[in-house]
């Protein structure tokens, strides 16, 4: 038997952008918890790269160049 492509067509009399906007809040709403994680991991790491390593913290005079 051979699957079928499932096909949605919305009829919306609204202009496009408020159509976008409902649609997008949808999708926002389904996926919170992954924006959410995401956000999260996002700040995490950039808190990460925040802190100065050792490495940078040593004076200048005492880095060895090769």
């Amino acid at each position: 038997m051979k699957k079928r492509e499932i096909t949605y067509r919305f009829h919306n009399p609204n202009p496009e952008n408020v159509a976008a906007d409902y649609l997008l809040g949808i999708l926002i709403e389904a996926n919170e918890k992954k924006v959410q994680a995401a956000i999260r991991e996002a700040a995490a790491l950039q808190e990460s790269e925040a802190e100065p390593s050792e490495e940078d913290t040593l004076d200048e005079g005492m880095k060895l160049s090769f």
